[in-house]
Order: structure tokens, then C-alpha cells, then sequence
């Protein structure tokens, strides 16, 4: 059983350490979206300046209702998976300004890369049955109920957020944000392909 908690708390911070670094070495200082409740964050902080670690606490705040309700065990560790990711991705915000100025080149390749970071991130932790809440907690629910990866759930539902995000923050934030939730898609369903059971 304590050999089960280190490797879950364990994936909680690699995946949470790939999720800051994809967020903020490549797709903020792009200025480029991802999608679900991290996408949301981002949109807040490009209008409003707020920091995304906070953000996504205050967003994912229904969803932690819902797991409390639907299955108490996904609750306590997703809640604990995304206080921590939430808390790397603040302390690790001024990795927002060390970018190099080549990087503000090519911005089609830092958006994918930092998608499958985040991807791989979330994927890790899905995979260890924890999560950072959010729409990434919701679609663990469904692939539960049908037989759809998640990956491609997470994928539907970050296309709805990054076209409104496109709509409000400009066109030039939409394909590139594509590429994010593209290779963040492929990135978790290849680590949730075949879930280690715990």
C-alpha cells in the first residue's frame, strides 16, 4: 500500500512538472491556448492578467462537487493532483519571461511541444488514477461509462474551449492552439492506453 502512494504522489509531481513546463516555457510565452480548465486559465491571464495555477482551482471547484459525490476516492486524489499542479505552475511562472528569443520563432512547433507536455502530464496522472480536476477529472468519469479514450474526450472538449478562447482573444491564437490540444490529445492517450491498475 505505501509502495502504491509513493508511485501516485510520485507521477502527481513529474506530471504536474511537465504540465508547468508546457504551460509556461512554451505556449504563454507564445500566447498560445491549450484547452480544458488549463485553457480557461489561460484566457484569464492573457484578459486579466491572473495567475493560471489560481484559476484553475477557482474552475475546477464543480467538478470536485460532482467527484464528491459520484466516488470519494477520485475526489481526494484529484484534489490533491491539482492543488499540486496548480501550485508548480505558479512557482514555476517566471520560466514565462527566460525564454530565449529564438523561441518566438516557429510558434507551430512550441505550441505542439507544449501540448504534449501538458498531454503527457495529465496522462500520467490519469493513469495513476488521480488527476488535475477540471475537464480532464470529467472525462475520466466518461471513459468510464463508454468506450472512448480518454484522450479523445479530453480532445472534443478542449476544441470547444479553444474556439471560444480563439473568438475572444483573436485568430492568430486559433491554429496554434490547435497543434496544443492536438498533440496534447495524442500525448494522454498514448499514457492512458493501457492503464496500470493499482
Amino acid at each position: 500500500m505505501m509502495r502504491v502512494r509513493t508511485i501516485k504522489y510520485t507521477m502527481m509531481i513529474v506530471g504536474s512538472l511537465l504540465i508547468a513546463l508546457g504551460t509556461n516555457a512554451f505556449l504563454i510565452p507564445n500566447h498560445v491556448l491549450d484547452g480544458g480548465v488549463i485553457g480557461i486559465a489561460l484566457i484569464a491571464n492573457y484578459k486579466l492578467g491572473l495567475p493560471v495555477g489560481f484559476v484553475i482551482i477557482l474552475c475546477s471547484i464543480p467538478m470536485f462537487l460532482s467527484a464528491w459525490l459520484l466516488n470519494r476516492d477520485i475526489f481526494y486524489n484529484s484534489l490533491t493532483g491539482m492543488l499540486i499542479s496548480s501550485f508548480i505552475i505558479d512557482l514555476l511562472s517566471p520560466l514565462q519571461y527566460g525564454v530565449p528569443a529564438f523561441m518566438k520563432e516557429g510558434v507551430l512547433v512550441y505550441a505542439a511541444i507544449g501540448g504534449a507536455l501538458i498531454g503527457a502530464g495529465l496522462g500520467l496522472m490519469l493513469r495513476f488514477e488521480t488527476s488535475t480536476g477540471g475537464t480532464d477529472l470529467l472525462a475520466h468519469f466518461i471513459s468510464r461509462y463508454v468506450p472512448i479514450n480518454v484522450g479523445v474526450i479530453i480532445l472534443c472538449m478542449d476544441m470547444i474551449i479553444v474556439s471560444a478562447g480563439g473568438l475572444l482573444l483573436g485568430g492568430e491564437t486559433f491554429v496554434p492552439s490547435l497543434f496544443t490540444i492536438v498533440a496534447g490529445g495524442l500525448s494522454t492517450g498514448i499514457c492512458t492506453l493501457q492503464r496500470k491498475a493499482l
